[in-house]
């Protein structure tokens, strides 16, 4: 699966994890990513699309 939104081009955050010691872990944080059918330019098509662009009706849902 895609780790990356088709519209705003949100992908995986990289840092660290740091314990009470100070001891630092690498870590990835994914984007809330959805495959879903979207209306674009008047066509139909597979995408996959972050919550965010969801909630802010940057796309439109095909029926």
């Amino acid at each position: 699966m895609s780790r990356k939104c088709d519209i705003c081009g949100k992908g995986p955050l990289v840092g660290n994890n740091v314990s009470h010691a100070h001891n630092l872990t690498k870590t990835r944080w994914m984007p809330n990513i959805r495959k879903m059918r979207i209306v674009e330019k008047g066509v139909t098509r597979n995408a996959y699309v972050c919550t965010r662009c969801l909630r802010g009706n940057k796309v439109a849902k095909a029926l």
